[in-house]
């Protein structure tokens, strides 16, 4: 059985690991038997988790001396699940970490650093943001494996009816939404109350909910504030959707644009392959992305997302080792061309942008507007700080608290998770 990790104690050596057994609870490993790994896989369960299962099929096929059991799990459960798992335990040998939680789960000492180990052999092929994105205090918790942001998509058929071109700015945005909706009478805009696409204008005002480097809370800041002025009024006017305050509110846009009811929208490359399922986009030519807009401060960029694999810090020498050549395997260039050619997601090493990847319209645009995403802050509470804002941000949208409220109350509770942040 497994054994947790006190998120004082810092397990970073194989031999000081050698106690704890592999898996996901009893490993069933037989001593003269190959080491069984358990993986917990954290993507869409049927568009790419198939994908996933036929690389571990391969891997095992390469390496008869290990097995993996592979286990996914639902991405809105999976953070608490392995927190749980890792503090006592039970957790997987590797988990697909979301960048947010990689820091985090280092800061505790879930996670074993891999610089140096045959998980990061090729480590100078990976871009230096992404590797940046996995490192806490100097340390890399975790090898690149996917890698996304938002864009602005958009039906170009709709804009070519309307005569319009991809907005550069909020303002041509607004002006664009009103025209397409007086010439083919479908609004040209749907935004999202969700805190992580609220983000893009924020940085469109050169700001953010936190400033970590002074230790500073910035989500009531002038700056902020406008930016969440400008996310507000994109509700309401000619062409702009209202509000969508349900829970199902994301499946409710998401199938308006791939059905051809609304123009545009901001979305992330996880939808590729859904957008491709709609009905507007049966031919895929037809799928535009773009920059999202601009703000204020002339700057464009949305937050940077994606994954990593990451190993389990309280995993016993063997099952270590094995996890470190299964990551490597996963992230290698060859694994990364197959999974964006299976599941149109994007890699997060140059050499797997093949011409065959980029032949892929929806990955090859994706891909052009990578270079404007915005990293996250060295700060591992840092994606938790979206929560208060999930809480505050569709009631602002539904009118029922006013703007500075929602702000307030947020800022409030994003007080209560970095204690030693100011005002």
């Amino acid at each position: 059985m497994r054994r947790g990790i006190a998120a004082t104690a810092l397990v970073a050596s194989l031999a000081l690991a050698a106690t704890a057994c592999g898996g996901d609870g009893d490993s069933g490993d037989k001593a003269d038997g190959p080491v069984t790994l358990t993986w917990w896989d954290t993507s869409n369960a049927t568009n790419e988790a198939p994908t996933y299962q036929a690389l571990v099929k391969e891997f095992e096929a390469a390496n008869k001396d290990i097995k993996v059991k592979y286990v996914n799990v639902p991405f809105d459960q999976a953070q608490n699940k392995f927190d749980t798992a890792a503090g006592s335990k039970g957790a997987p040998d590797v988990l697909r970490s979301e960048v947010g939680w990689t820091p985090a789960f280092a800061k505790k000492g879930f996670f074993l650093p891999l610089d140096g180990t045959e998980a990061l052999a090729e480590q100078d092929k990976f871009q230096p943001s992404l590797i940046e994105q996995a490192k806490f205090e100097g340390k890399t918790y975790g090898v690149p494996f996917t890698t996304d942001t938002l864009a602005l998509v958009y039906n170009k058929d709709l804009f070519e009816e309307a005569g319009v071109e991809a907005p550069k700015t909020w303002d041509d945005l607004r002006k664009a939404a009103a025209t397409i909706k007086e010439k083919t009478g479908v609004d040209g805009y749907w935004g999202s109350t969700q805190a992580y696409y609220a983000q893009s204008f924020l940085h469109g005002e050169g700001t953010d909910t936190v400033d970590a480097e002074a230790k500073k809370l910035t989500v009531t800041s002038a700056e902020a504030k406008k930016g969440y002025e400008t996310w507000l009024s994109l509700f309401e006017g000619k062409g702009l959707h209202k509000a969508d305050t349900t829970a199902d509110a994301y499946a409710h846009i998401q199938d308006a644009f791939v059905n051809g009811e609304v123009a545009s929208i901001i979305q992330g490359p996880w939808e590729i392959t859904n957008f491709y399922k709609g009905s507007a986009f049966k031919e895929k030519e037809n799928l535009g992305i773009a920059t999202v807009p601009a703000g204020s401060s002339g700057q464009a960029g949305a937050p940077t997302g994606g994954h990593n694999l990451a190993v389990y810090a309280g995993s016993d020498e063997a099952h270590q080792k094995a996890a470190l050549k299964f990551v490597n395997f996963m992230t290698s260039a060859k694994a990364q061309e197959t999974i964006a050619l299976k599941n149109s997601t994007l890699p997060t090493r140059d050499d797997a942008y093949t011409a065959q990847v980029k032949a892929d319209p929806g990955i090859a645009g994706y891909q052009g507007v990578l270079p404007a995403a915005q990293p996250r802050p060295a700060l591992p509470e840092y994606s938790s700080l979206w929560g208060p804002l999930d809480e505050e941000l569709p009631k602002i949208a539904g009118g029922k608290e006013s703007l500075d409220e929602g702000l307030k109350s947020a800022e409030t509770a994003m007080a209560k998770l970095v204690p030693d942040f100011g005002k």
